[in-house]
């Protein structure tokens, strides 16, 4: 071989192997829904979205320059460069701005954003065909020439595994505070937010400030690395007005802890309010509201009011009523804001205690409901359907799932039927369908054996597997031809709670001997079949008050 041929050799050699490292290099990156552009190191990126992520997923800051924080493939459809069918997109890394403005873009609704550290742009990606080099294609280079492209993902932190809570931390942003100690508070929560363990995997958290209206600063899905968590919370603004707490904390048991806005399922849901002082407002029913909804509420309370400025407290017993159960766990106490390191590692300690979570199961998420069903002759077909549709919007009301509330119904004459069984149906939507689908019988009346029956087929298999509390539901139009006392009281000591529901002829007798105590509060009675329908916000409220009587 000449010189000029093993020059020419080479130099096609070379010109090959750079083809193919460029065409490994332009090969886009797969990452998943929730990458967002704070994970690329890189100064520009090719990546691979995939396809049907759901939009509610998305947390996107910004419009056009999104802050680096925000979901890469979010961006992406928010801007029109893919569809939710996924597909390539370039990203090119930018300098941090301030004011990221909200826009709503192809089904995704950006936020605003006040200032971040750095920005991203997505734009198409420019794919250049093999052919166009005017070289062979890279599979038919030897395997010692390609070389392996890094890609340059950041680390996410997962997190402290052993504290998976759902929290929102409550700032006291009033006047009460002032901008100096509202700062200190800040700085103690970021310290609290880092030696709890935030993480992809741990727990999350998400900030309400208190003022005279409640602003939801960031929800759970917003930040779940502890960097950016961090830079969050200081950038919170200081808003001032009265310290309405109890508002506030109403606003985040009804709008906070939802899937759309990150809240997980099966994990606790802790509320961790900071009072600087006291409340300006009423904090009780808030706080009912709140632990009905199986949110456990903490209160941080700092400098106590002086003897003389007791006189200005609302409620003087704030504390115990805000909180999940008036305990040592639930409430702390803080003399100020000045030296308070020595107080973030055992306030950490209690948020992750889920063992002692008392409020996490909650009356719509924690009972058994069995239904009792008369179906005797003189109810008849078309009221049979009023009872059924009685039923059905009882059972509406609760959390119904395999780890949440359980239905059973059975129908009863002199017979007994079980129409399904607590382990029957695990969601709300087939629970429903099976009560609508219940057939009418038709026959004489035994409530008493009803009851018994109830408590031996779908109670006992129950015993031993869960801490639900236990309910049932009669509803019958007639008198029983047997003794309905005894079975109803061998039913309440076994721990099952008695609603007895008459219609048209049932003796007011038999209902209350059925009954728990109080007899008022736990029977009801109605005429006629369509005046059921009264009873059913009483029967959802009295479940909720026994579950609470009894925790």
């Amino acid at each position: 071989m000449s010189i000029l041929s093993t020059v020419l050799f080479a130099l096609g050699i070379l010109s090959l192997a750079s083809t193919a490292v460029g065409s490994e290099a332009n090969s886009p990156v797969p990452i998943s829904c929730a990458t967002r552009g704070t994970d690329f190191t890189d100064e520009s990126a090719l990546v691979e979205c995939p396809s049907d992520c759901p939009l509610w997923q998305f947390s996107v800051f910004g419009s056009g320059v999104y802050a680096s924080v925000s979901s890469i493939c979010g961006s992406a459809i928010h801007r029109g460069v893919i569809s939710t069918a996924g597909g390539p997109v370039r990203i090119q890394k930018l300098s941090g701005q301030e004011n990221y403005l909200s826009s709503y873009g192809n089904g995704i609704k950006s936020q605003t954003l006040s200032r971040w550290i750095s920005s991203f742009s997505v734009s198409r990606a420019q794919s250049i065909p093999m052919e166009a080099s005017g070289q062979p294609k890279a599979a038919a280079l030897p395997n010692s020439a390609k070389k392996p492209v890094k890609k340059n993902l950041k680390k996410t932190n997962n997190g402290n595994k052993d504290c998976k809570v759902d929290i929102a931390f409550l700032l006291d942003g009033s006047y009460n505070i002032g901008r100096r100690r509202f700062n200190l508070q800040k700085n103690f929560i970021n310290k609290l937010a880092l030696m709890l363990g935030i993480g992809s995997e741990g727990p999350h958290v998400g900030i309400v400030q208190v003022s005279e209206n409640p602003k939801t600063e960031f929800y759970l899905k917003n930040f779940t690395q502890p960097k950016d968590v961090v830079f969050a919370i200081k950038e919170v603004a200081f808003r001032g007005g009265n310290t309405n707490t109890g508002k506030a904390l109403r606003h985040t048991a009804e709008t906070f802890f939802t899937p759309e806005n990150g809240a997980r399922r099966g994990l606790p849901r802790v509320a961790v309010m900071f009072i600087d002082g006291w409340p300006s407002d009423d904090i009780e029913e808030a706080a009912t509201v709140a632990r009905e909804s199986g949110i456990n509420v903490f209160l941080v309370s700092v400098a106590k009011p002086a003897p003389e400025e007791l006189g200005m407290v609302q409620d003087r017993e704030f504390v115990q009523k805000a909180v999940c159960k008036d305990s040592d766990l639930f409430s702390y106490n803080m003399p100020s804001w000045f030296s308070t390191n020595k107080f973030v590692k055992p306030l950490a300690q209690r948020l992750c205690a889920e063992e002692q979570m008392l409020c996490s199961k909650n009356c719509y998420n924690s009972v058994n409901i069995a239904f009792l069903i008369d179906g005797s002759s003189s109810v008849g077909d078309s009221n049979f359907r009023l009872v059924l549709e009685f039923i059905a919007n009882i059972v509406n009301a609760f959390e119904i799932s395999d780890i949440g509330s359980k239905i059973g119904a059975v129908q009863f004459t002199y017979d007994q039927k079980k129409e399904f069984g607590f382990q029957d149906y695990t969601t709300k939507e087939d629970t429903l369908a099976a009560v609508r689908g219940i057939r009418y019988m038709s026959g004489g009346t035994a409530t008493g054996e009803a009851i018994s029956y109830t408590v031996g087929n779908l109670y006992n298999p129950l015993k031993g597997g869960g801490a639900n509390r236990n309910f049932i539901v009669i509803i019958t139009d007639g008198q029983s031809y047997d003794e309905v006392r005894g079975p109803a009281v061998s039913a309440q000591k076994e721990g099952i709670t008695v609603y007895s529901v008459g219609v048209a002829w049932a003796p007011m007798e038999d209902l209350k001997a059925m009954a728990s105590e109080p007899k008022e509060s736990h029977t009801f009675f109605t005429r006629e079949f369509t005046g059921l329908h009264q009873f059913e916000q009483p029967i959802i409220k009295g479940i909720c008050r026994d579950f609470t009587e009894t925790q």
